[in-house]
Parts: C-alpha cells; sequence; structure tokens
C-alpha cells in the first residue's frame, strides 16, 4: 500500500497510460479520481477499480479549458478531502511536418499536450500546498527529447512538457511540490495502433519500430504505470526535476 491516505487525479485516465496508472494507484491504496473526455470508458475504468475494492471517482473533463480543469479539482477536493498526485496523462497525436500541419490542428495539439498540463498543474498546486505537498507526474515523450520526422506539433508540444517540468521543480521545491516527467517510448495502447494505422502498413510499421528497440518489445501501460507509481509514493521524495526516457534503449543510441 505504497500510497496509503493519497490521493489521486490521473487525466486521461479512461484508456492507455492512464488508466494503468488509475488502476494501479488504486491497487496501492490511493484514493483516485479519472478524468477524460469519453465518459463510456471512464465508467469503465471506475467500475473495474470500484469493483475489485478500490476507491475511484470518475469526472468528464477537457483538460485544455480552465473552467473544465476547476470542477475537476474541486470535484476530487469534494470526493476525497485533497489532493496529493497529480498524473498529467492526457494527449493526442499528430502526424505531419510543419507544412502538413494546419493551424488548427496545430493548436488543438498545443492545447491538450501543453496547455492541459499547464492549466491541470495550476489548478492542482494550490490544493497540494494546502495538503503539505505533493507529486506531478507528467506523461511526456520520447519526442520531447529527441526529433522524429513528421512529429512537428507533438514533438514540439512534447518538448514543453518536458522544460514545463523542469521550471515547475524549481518554483515549487520549497513547498515539497514535487515536479517529475516520463518519457515513454512505442507503447501498446489505442494510440499507437492509430499510429501503425497511418504508416499504410501497419504491420510493417510494428515490425520497423520493433526493430529500433534494444529491448526488442512495445511498453505495456503497466511499465509505464510501475514508474508513476515511485514518482507518486515518498520514495522518490528526494527526487524533482527528473526527466526520465522508459523506451526499451531506444534514446540509448
Amino acid at each position: 500500500m505504497r500510497l496509503k491516505d493519497k490521493v489521486a487525479i490521473v487525466t486521461g485516465g479512461g484508456s492507455g497510460i492512464g488508466r494503468g496508472c488509475a488502476k494501479l494507484f488504486a491497487q496501492e491504496g490511493a484514493a483516485v479520481v479519472i478524468a477524460g473526455r469519453r465518459a463510456g470508458l471512464l465508467e469503465e475504468v471506475q467500475q473495474a477499480i470500484t469493483g475489485s475494492g478500490g476507491r475511484c471517482a470518475a469526472q468528464a473533463c477537457d483538460v485544455s479549458v480552465a473552467a473544465e480543469v476547476a470542477r475537476l479539482v474541486a470535484f476530487t477536493r469534494e470526493q476525497f478531502g485533497g489532493l496529493h498526485v497529480l498524473v498529467n496523462s492526457a494527449g493526442v497525436w499528430l502526424v505531419g511536418s510543419v507544412e502538413e500541419t494546419s493551424e488548427a490542428d496545430w493548436e488543438r495539439v498545443l492545447a491538450v499536450n501543453l496547455k492541459g498540463v499547464f492549466l491541470m498543474s495550476k489548478a492542482a498546486v494550490a490544493e497540494m500546498r494546502r495538503a503539505g505537498g505533493g507529486s506531478i507526474i507528467n506523461i511526456g515523450s520520447i519526442l520531447g527529447l529527441v526529433g522524429m520526422k513528421r512529429r512537428a506539433a507533438y514533438a514540439a508540444s512534447k518538448g514543453g512538457v518536458t522544460l514545463l517540468t523542469r521550471a515547475m521543480a524549481l518554483d515549487h521545491a520549497g513547498e515539497n511540490i514535487r515536479v517529475n516527467c516520463i518519457c515513454p517510448g512505442i507503447v501498446d495502447t489505442d494510440l499507437a495502433v492509430e499510429v501503425f494505422r497511418l504508416s499504410g502498413d501497419p504491420e510493417g510499421e510494428r515490425r520497423r519500430r520493433l526493430a529500433q528497440l534494444p529491448l526488442g518489445r512495445m511498453g505495456q501501460p503497466k511499465d509505464i504505470a510501475w514508474l508513476a507509481l515511485y514518482l507518486a509514493s515518498d520514495e522518490s521524495s528526494w527526487m524533482t526535476g527528473a526527466v526520465i526516457p522508459l523506451d526499451a534503449g531506444f534514446t540509448a543510441y
């Protein structure tokens, strides 16, 4: 029970990495509020957690809208009395060079992937301060560390998350609010399936991507959740401002 007596918000909690984090956090004793835009998926995760004896509430939220973020944090306080952990996992994907990316798509990707982290963190900090500290865990990407062809908007958004993490870590260290970033490589989620589909040759693209990974396999959501659990727990109490690749060795080349 590494998160006993802690309250966590997990955005993007209805699927993929967010769902993996929510389930593991609940298993480890946290009260979890999952947030996202697809109510049906949130309900499935909530039922799975509560059906296993965990504590979980769900709230629809678009993290790029400040009013909805404020309602989410207020809902969390009303349900569970405070906030100690925030996992910023909500995100969207886009394939395209600068020339191929429309202004509307650029704004959409930056709004969710970067502005969403800003708004959620801004709202969470006040609650964590009242709780005597907390942990913010941003789910970035290896594309916040290295480039890749036809990933202009996505890489820009995740690069922003990398440096926002470090800036917030410095700003709030004196308040015992730690901020760290996990940078996953390719993880076996619905998003990865969509990436493969858009390539035009899903099986060929899967084989190509696997060949780039020294460990020879895609990540699973729980691979990311285990690291998020460590960063959420008191075991990482001397860790802030860290940006951690979790990518089967991809960025070790």
